[in-house]
């Protein structure tokens, strides 16, 4: 398995061809303005967990979130911090993704309020826990619901999982909200089945490539693994979830997504 750095790339980090830096500007920026931007992905992680070494491409996208509600504020933003918009592209889909060309030529995604991918994830009711990314909890269930999942989401899993334990997530103390896991888990059993399944890989994946779990890790990444299971077996389930545990993987449960033409 690769090591998820392309040759070379260690030489760039922090300057100005690292991604990080012009999204960190950006979401810095709005932050500053009181705009609600944030960022997800990868780069997210990599912001969150900078002690840590990075997954780093030189022609890396950059995926943002904001909020339906200030949509026209963030996109003034955008434009005047020199992005370009995709006008098109955004007028039919600005309701819950919008495409910009930032100042470097990057590609940059803005979904607004969900990320939709082989579920939706609905990420306003913890939007502003963290000034300069989605919450822990969002931001590990933006991974743990892929179903395919791939090495680059693989390492994202377990250096969140290194660098946070469960408990009360606040700005001050970043980490992955027990509570908002279970709500989201008992509410839907599709979302349940991928990421208890997801969680099942983990310590398959840790032994044939020990290189996904960081060597300076805060936290064995398997045992919080294992709390993140017992939460989603002690979350109180709705009666929607109970119905549809019944149905079983008889029926699909899940979205294979499909990349959005620009």
């Amino acid at each position: 398995m690769s090591d998820y750095r392309c040759e070379g790339t260690e030489e760039i980090i922090g300057t100005a061809e690292d991604p990080l830096v012009e999204a960190h500007q950006l979401v810095a920026g709005a932050f500053d303005r009181k705009l609600p931007l944030k960022l997800i992905g990868g780069l997210a992680v990599r912001e969150l967990c900078a002690a840590f070494p990075p997954r780093l491409r030189r022609d890396q996208d950059i995926d943002l979130a904001c909020l339906s509600k200030s949509r026209g504020a963030v996109v003034a933003y955008l434009v005047e911090a020199g992005c370009e918009p995709d006008r098109r592209f955004n007028s039919l889909n600005g309701d819950r993704q919008m495409y910009f060309t930032t100042p470097a030529g990057r590609p940059l995604d803005v979904m607004v309020d969900r990320l939709t991918m082989c579920h939706t994830l609905d990420f306003r009711p913890s939007f502003n826990v963290l000034p300069l990314t989605l919450d822990v909890a969002d931001l590990l269930l933006t991974k743990l619901q892929i179903v395919e999942m791939n090495e680059k989401d693989a390492r994202d899993i377990f250096q969140l999982l290194s660098a946070f334990s469960l408990g009360p997530a606040t700005a001050s103390e970043p980490a992955i909200s027990q509570t908002r896991l279970a709500k989201v888990l008992g509410s839907d059993w599709g979302w349940w089945r991928t990421v208890t399944g997801n969680l099942e890989k983990l310590p398959g994946l840790a032994a044939s490539n020990p290189r996904l779990v960081p060597k300076n890790a805060n936290h064995d990444p398997l045992e919080v693994a294992r709390e993140l299971r017992a939460v989603a077996e002690s979350a109180p389930k709705s009666l929607q979830w109970k119905v549809r545990a019944k149905l079983g993987e008889r029926v699909r449960w899940y979205e294979l997504p499909e990349e959005v033409a620009h």
